[in-house]
C-alpha cells in the first residue's frame, strides 16, 4: 500500500511539474525580458548611480538590468566569455574598445550621442571608417589625488617633478613622525601596482620631447631603460614612503586611511574622493597631474576610457541593449555618474558639479592628456604581468633589472601571441 501511495505520488508531482512548465512556456511570452550589464567599477557611490538608472530603465522599458561588477576578476571573465562567444548584453570596455573587443561590439554611430563625444575621447571610441564602439559614461583624467590639509600643514607645495615629489614624501614622513603614509597602494590588487607603472611611464618614455615612442611600437626599445621605474618603485618601499602592508592592502581600505589624514598622495584617478568626503566632510583634498621625470618636462595626466558602455553585437537582446545605453546616454543620467566618479564626462555640453575637484580640473584644462601608456604601447595581456612583476619585487623574489628582462620578454611573448 506504501509503495502503490509512492509511486502515486510521484505520478501527481511529475504531472505537476510538466503542467508547470507548459504554463511556465506561456507566462514567459509576457514576462519581463532581461539584460545583464558588466563593469569594472569598483566605487560604492558609482554602483550606486549606475543600479539607480538601472531602476528608472527598468520601470520605463520594463526590461530589468542584471548588474555584475566583479571587481578584480573582470578582465578574466570577460576573456573566457569571448572564447565562448557568449558575452554580457552591455559591458565596459575598460580601455579595450577597439583592440580587444572591437570585433565583438555592435556599432552605435547612429545614436544620437555618438556626435557628441569630446575630442579627446572620440578617436579612443571611433574607427577610421566610423565605427563608434562604446559610449564613454566619464572620461579618465588620471593623476594623483592628495590630502591638501597635509600638504599646507607641512608646507608643501604641489610637487612638479618626481624629486620633488619623493623629498615630499620624506618630508612627510618625518614631520609626521611616521604617522602618516606618504603613498597607499593596495598590494593584494596587482591594478593598484600596475598603476603606478603605467602612469609613470608616460613622463619617463613619453612626453618629453626627446622620448620612446616610435621605439616602442617599432620593438626597438632598450628595455634597460624602463629599470628606473622599478628602481624608483623598490626605493619608496625601502624608504617607507609606502604602507607597510603594501602586499595585502585591499582598495576598499584606502578610503578610510585617507579621511582619517593617515595617507598623504594616492596614484590614480579621484573616483574614491566622494567615499573619503563620505567619511570626513571636513577634509580638503586635492587633485594634480603626474610629475615630469625628464629634466625640461612637464607633469600631464594619463587619459582616455574610464568607464563605458558597449553592446555585444550577437546578443539575443541588442534592441533592449542598445535601449539601455540610449538611455544611460541621457544628460542628466551622464551628470550623475560624472559627479559620483568625479571625473569629467566624456559627451559634450554636460556640465557636472565634480565638487570639490571642481577647482583643480580647471586649473589643470591645458595641461597635457596622454593615453594610458599600456593600451598604445604594450600587447594585451602586460597590465597583469606589470602587476604581479610589482608584487616580486616588493616580496624580494626579483630585482629591478630582472623586472625590465622580464617585461622584455612577455613584451615579446604577448605580442608574437597577438599576431
Amino acid at each position: 500500500m506504501k509503495k502503490f501511495l509512492s509511486v502515486t505520488m510521484m505520478l501527481l508531482l511529475v504531472t505537476g511539474w510538466i503542467a508547470g512548465c507548459s504554463g511556465g512556456s506561456n507566462a514567459g511570452d509576457s514576462a519581463e525580458k532581461k539584460i545583464t550589464v558588466y563593469m569594472t567599477v569598483g566605487e560604492e557611490p558609482v554602483k550606486q548611480a549606475m543600479r539607480e538608472i538601472g531602476k528608472e530603465f527598468e520601470k520605463k522599458y520594463k526590461t530589468k538590468v542584471e548588474f555584475q561588477f566583479p571587481g578584480n576578476d573582470y578582465e578574466n571573465i570577460l576573456k573566457v566569455k569571448m572564447a565562448a562567444n557568449d558575452l554580457p548584453d552591455v559591458f565596459d570596455t575598460h580601455g579595450w574598445a577597439k583592440i580587444r573587443y572591437g570585433k565583438f561590439l555592435a556599432d552605435l554611430r547612429q545614436e544620437p550621442w555618438a556626435s557628441k563625444m569630446t575630442d579627446t575621447i572620440k578617436p579612443v571610441l571611433t574607427d577610421e571608417q566610423g565605427k563608434v564602439y562604446a559610449l564613454p559614461l566619464n572620461e579618465a583624467k588620471d593623476g594623483i589625488t592628495y590630502n591638501a590639509d597635509l600638504l599646507k600643514q607641512y608646507g608643501i607645495e604641489p610637487p612638479q617633478t618626481v624629486d620633488q615629489l619623493m623629498a615630499a614624501a620624506e618630508q612627510i614622513k618625518k614631520k609626521s613622525n611616521g604617522q602618516v603614509t606618504p603613498f597607499f597602494f593596495a598590494g593584494s590588487e596587482t591594478g593598484s601596482l600596475a598603476q603606478f607603472f603605467d602612469q609613470f611611464a608616460t613622463p619617463l618614455l613619453i612626453s618629453p620631447q626627446k622620448n620612446e615612442a616610435q621605439a616602442l611600437l617599432n620593438n626597438q626599445f632598450d628595455w634597460n631603460k624602463w629599470t628606473y621605474l622599478p628602481k624608483k618603485f623598490l626605493e619608496m618601499h625601502k624608504k617607507g614612503y609606502m604602507n607597510k602592508d603594501v602586499l595585502t592592502a585591499r582598495g576598499t581600505d584606502l578610503p578610510q586611511w585617507f579621511a582619517q589624514g593617515k595617507v598623504a598622495f594616492n596614484v590614480g584617478g579621484p573616483s574614491f574622493v566622494e567615499q573619503v568626503k563620505q567619511i570626513n566632510p571636513n577634509i580638503n583634498v586635492g587633485y594634480m597631474p603626474v610629475p615630469a621625470i625628464v629634466p625640461g618636462d612637464q607633469p600631464s595626466f594619463s587619459g582616455g576610457e574610464r568607464y563605458t558602455l558597449g553592446a555585444w553585437k550577437d546578443s539575443k537582446h541588442l534592441k533592449e541593449a542598445k535601449q539601455f545605453i540610449a538611455f544611460v546616454a541621457q544628460p542628466e543620467n551622464l551628470k550623475k555618474i560624472a559627479e559620483a566618479s568625479k571625473l569629467p564626462p566624456g559627451i559634450k555640453d554636460i556640465t557636472a558639479d565634480l565638487g570639490v575637484l571642481t577647482p583643480y580640473f580647471e586649473k589643470y584644462a591645458d595641461t597635457r592628456v596622454f593615453p594610458y601608456f599600456d593600451r598604445v604601447y604594450l600587447p594585451n595581456g602586460m597590465w597583469d604581468v606589470m602587476g604581479t612583476l610589482s608584487q616580486e619585487l616588493l616580496a624580494g623574489s626579483i630585482t629591478p633589472e630582472q623586472y625590465s628582462q622580464k617585461m622584455k620578454e612577455e613584451f615579446v611573448r604577448l605580442r608574437n601571441q597577438a599576431r
